[in-house]
């Protein structure tokens, strides 16, 4: 796929001209463009580098999906290939779902691949210990190398992992949920689950599909894991199809 630099250098994104209705691919948290190359291959599609991933470079703010989601339909803009089929895996069906609400002219349909959109399960507040010893850091009465430490016995893998900016950018995405986005999608939406899916588990899809008005498509694939989008590429493909079959005769 051709390389084109978007709005100024802050986003990398491959451009294709093939077959369909445009594609925009948005990838999960931590990835990259090249995790949606087996979805976008032969289509026309258009799939970024979000920021901080990839090629592009992190927001100079901490950011939460709206503003993905504003960056890229900057992008998307910029690029003039719409109105797309965007298809979301993991935090990057977060920026699909408010593409969708705040900029349906640029979404004529959306594929959420394994996206954790709401919660499991209710979120429980810390601990009183970890909130007195967060306090302490606050005030400098705790290190931030101890306080570091302690971070690392409690946080996730993806947390782990980020740093700077990014850092903060997940903590706020994680504090945030779709609803309200998912209850204003006016175009029609697919959904593609691994089964095994721990990260975003098979109840998110179920609940996130009761909040939108239209269900294109609904696929919970068997022994699949998060990466459904990798291990069985052909599967968001259905979800693809099942789009583009509700999309109205041109």
């Amino acid at each position: 796929m051709p390389v084109r630099s978007y709005l100024g250098g802050a986003v990398l994104a491959d451009r294709n001209d093939g077959e369909g209705p445009p594609l925009l691919c948005v990838h999960g948290w931590g990835r990259s463009r090249r995790d949606m190359a087996g979805v976008a291959a032969g289509r026309d599609s258009l799939v970024p580098d979000l920021p901080g991933f990839g090629s592009s470079p992190p927001p100079t703010e901490v950011w939460g999906p709206a503003q993905y989601a504003e960056l890229i339909a900057k992008v998307a803009d910029a690029d003039g290939g719409g109105p797309f089929i965007v298809v979301g895996h993991s935090f990057g069906g977060r920026v699909a779902a408010r593409l969708g609400a705040h900029r349906p002219d640029l979404v004529m349909g959306i594929v959420e691949v394994g996206a954790p959109l709401l919660r499991a399960e209710p979120a429980r507040p810390p601990s009183l210990g970890y909130r007195a010893v967060r306090w302490a850091n606050r005030v400098g009465l705790w290190s931030d190398r101890r306080m570091e430490r302690i971070r690392q016995r409690r946080g996730s893998a993806d947390y782990l992992a980020a740093t700077g900016i990014m850092r903060n950018v997940l903590v706020r995405t994680v504090a945030e949920e779709d609803t309200d986005e998912l209850r204003e999608l006016s175009c029609p939406v697919a959904f593609c689950w691994g089964e095994d899916d721990s990260a975003a588990r098979p109840v998110v899809a179920e609940r996130a599909a009761r909040l939108v008005a239209h269900v294109a498509g609904y696929e919970v694939v068997p022994g699949a894991g998060h990466d459904v989008h990798l291990s069985h590429p052909e599967a968001v493909r259905r979800g693809i199809a099942s789009i583009e079959k509700a999309l109205p005769c041109q």
